[in-house]
This record gives structure tokens, sequence and C-alpha cells, in this order.
């Protein structure tokens, strides 16, 4: 008879098909590419995004990921004319996510980063990103969905640090911000303070 550890994974390994969790809805993006042989996927990083900045509940998100935006609906959409990027996966103010690259696939969500001197972090991460605002709060049922997620990646994959993309890209990007509670996802987790960025606030939201 299997060990509940052994069933345990068992679960986990069918939660996921071929990078894809089926927990999530699936949207395939088609930016995105091969990983590089043998790496370890062990990072996550936390974006955040709103489309029109402040702006939640739309599909521009969505389309932004399947490039199939329309740059002339929004005057800030301009700037980023012809981008083509992706995530891992989008959680939206409802608590509800979304998949658009395998966890197998390198997704192109980081651009220029590195953390702890090891570049290029698209290769070797996960992204996801939370429908929010650079800086503002995020909603409980974010906080909750994420947590539930990450625990999902652990189970297949060797995940040693969760950090923010501010933390991969210093300088040149600054999400999630201020406002996301790193503490409040510590606690939801159970992980190790090791497994997150050094983290100097006290403050922080009891979510359930």
């Amino acid at each position: 008879m299997p060990s509940k550890a052994g069933r345990a994974g068992t679960r986990s390994a069918a939660a996921w098909s071929q990078g894809w969790w089926r927990e999530a809805r699936r949207v395939d993006s088609p930016n995105f590419g091969p990983r590089p042989e043998g790496v370890s996927v062990d990072l996550v990083v936390v974006h955040s995004i709103s489309l029109p900045p402040g702006v939640y509940g739309g599909g521009e998100i969505e389309r932004l990921f399947t490039n199939t935006l329309d740059w002339e609906a929004h005057a800030y959409f301009q700037a980023m004319r012809g981008l083509t990027v992706s995530s891992h996966f989008v959680i939206d103010r409802q608590g509800a996510v979304l998949q658009f690259v395998s966890c197998l696939d390198r997704a192109w969500h980081a651009g220029t980063s590195a953390w702890r001197e090891r570049p290029n972090c698209n290769d070797y991460s996960v992204g996801v990103e939370l429908e929010g605002l650079e800086g503002d709060t995020f909603e409980g049922v974010q906080m909750l969905s994420l947590a539930h997620l990450l625990k999902a990646l652990r189970a297949v994959l060797p995940i040693n640090a969760v950090v923010g993309h501010e933390h991969v890209a210093p300088g040149r990007k600054a999400d999630p911000g201020a406002g996301f509670d790193w503490l409040a996802l510590r606690r939801l987790t159970g992980w190790s303070a090791r497994v997150f960025p050094a983290i100097s606030s006290t403050r922080s939201t009891r979510y359930r």
C-alpha cells in the first residue's frame, strides 16, 4: 500500500499535465520558448499588472499576452505597441487563476534580470502576475490563490525562492511594490523566511 506521503505526491502530480495546472483556466500565449536544457526551475517571480494602470476586470491583460490587444483602444497602449510578453500565470482581483504558458516552457516576463548573481531569470523561473497597481495593495482572495498556487508549484518543482520583479530587476522594475504583503504570503504558505526576500515591515494582514 502506498504511504501517505506517496499518495500526496500522486495527487500533486495529477494536478498537472505537461506543465499545465488543472485548476487554472488555460489561455495559450504564443510568447514563449524552450528552457535551457537541464535547467532547475527553482524561482517564482511575482509581478503586478493592470491595463490601463488602475483599471481592473477587463480582458486587456489576456489580450496583451495573446498578442490581440487593440493598441488604439487607450492612449496608454501606444507605448506598448508591438510588445510580445507573457507570464505563466495571472491571478485576477477575484482570485481566479489563468495560465498562459506551460511551466515546462520559458515565459517572457522578467526581462533583463538576475537573482543571487544568476542571470536571465526567465530561464529558471515561473512568472506570476497579480492584477493590481504597482505599490498598491492586493485582494485577500488573490493572496490566498497565490499561496495555493505556490504550494502546487512546489509539489512538482524545486522552488527555493519567491521574489518580486523589483528584486530581480532593481532600478528597472518596482512591482509588485510596497503594497504587497510578503509577511502574509509567508504565513499563508508556512514556508521558511529564507524563501522570501528580506522583509523589513511588520505591517501585515491575516487572510483566511
